[in-house]
């Protein structure tokens, strides 16, 4: 696979991988019962051990 090949992968493939992985990210993030999870890990570094 030279460069010119790469690059072409890259802008098709590379390009919906992306905007896939957004929004993954956001339907998780938006997902109902998701701000208990986000406050859970939010209040980790202040928890005492």
């Amino acid at each position: 696979m030279d460069y010119n090949e790469f690059r072409h992968f890259a802008d098709s493939w590379g390009l919906v991988y992306l905007f896939v992985l957004f929004v993954g990210i956001l339907t998780y993030t938006f997902w109902p019962g998701g701000k208990k999870k986000a406050d859970d890990a939010a209040n980790i570094p202040l928890k005492d051990d």
